[in-house]
């Protein structure tokens, strides 16, 4: 590996890097869609610095990257042609973490990834959430039917960003969502402002939202993120902007749409929901954790 560079991953140009890696390896089973990277880094003004992160690349061309969340949270992905690079990510996250225990998720079918994880000293944890990857083929969509008097359309401009936000901040209370750091979500490659969907109150409240992102060379769309405002829920509101984001994936090309949710039994609602939409259970995340004392050999990391 001695013509694979290793080198810091921060500043504007990370995001793009990361997602070049995610959108050049896509599959079905995949866990990182290029706009759930960017919803994912994006949301939050400020934590790029918080989070240190680490790429390995060839001739310009990224084969694997490690992303820490401090205290030992790692997030990773390794081209399937450089396997042996996920023993180089577990070691940079060796240096950097800072908790006593180190947490690694990955999707269940990452074998050798799971491997590596393994001669580190790492085993699937018992008893921790985790997500299920859904997936849905847009071939045949019903119709969008919102409940009377409410409105389901797009983020028109930077008016509705107020409004969008505190959509947001209520559905998932308390949340770190601000104007500032919504609209620097909305400036990350591939946002579209008409795959953004809402749905409007009689009191022009936005409801409910549901923000769609297409990978269009891989023809996959993601959902990431949908709520509904507590006001508003159990109403069909985030079934009804999720097939208008559908509609919309596939009018712009995407042939299949999946969304990561909580698989676990503390929230079932979100499954519930896209099982009633038609999306079918493809997988789901696995969470490998070690002691940061344990190590082969015995030394502490």
């Amino acid at each position: 590996m001695n013509d694979i560079v290793m080198r810091p991953c921060h500043g504007p140009g990370a995001l793009r890097r990361m997602q070049e890696l995610a959108w050049t390896t896509w599959t079905s089973g995949s866990r990182w869609h290029v706009g759930g990277l960017a919803w994912s880094r994006c949301r939050h003004i400020g934590r790029d610095g918080e989070w240190p992160t680490m790429l390995w690349e060839r001739d310009g061309r990224p084969l694997a990257w490690g992303w820490a969340e401090p205290p030992g949270e790692l997030r990773l992905l390794v081209h399937p042609r450089h396997p042996g690079l996920a023993d180089e990510v577990l070691g940079w996250f060796e240096t950097v973490a800072t908790g006593d225990t180190l947490n690694v998720e990955i999707m269940d079918g990452e074998g050798p990834v799971s491997a590596a994880l393994t001669r580190h000293g790492y085993r699937p944890a018992d008893g921790l959430p985790f997500l299920v990857r859904m997936a849905h083929d847009l071939r045949e969509l019903p119709p969008v039917e919102p409940p009377a008097g409410f409105a389901v359309r797009h983020v028109r401009d930077d008016g509705d960003v107020p409004a969008r936000v505190a959509a947001h901040r209520a559905a998932f209370h308390p949340s770190r969502v601000t104007e500032e750091s919504y609209r620097g979500v909305m400036s990350a490659w591939p946002y579209r402002r008409e795959l953004d969907c809402v749905a409007e109150a009689p009191d022009g409240r936005l409801a409910a939202y549901g923000l769609a992102w297409l990978d269009a060379g891989n023809h996959v769309g993601e959902f990431e993120p949908v709520g509904t405002h507590p006001d508003f829920r159990r109403m069909g509101l985030a079934r009804a902007v999720c097939l208008e984001a559908m509609h919309r994936l596939r009018a712009a090309g995407a042939r299949t749409a999946v969304v990561h949710v909580r698989g676990d039994a503390a929230h079932p609602g979100p499954a519930r929901l896209y099982a009633s939409l038609g999306f079918t259970v493809t997988g789901r995340t696995v969470t490998y954790s070690r002691a940061r004392s344990h190590r082969p050999g015995g030394s502490r990391a």
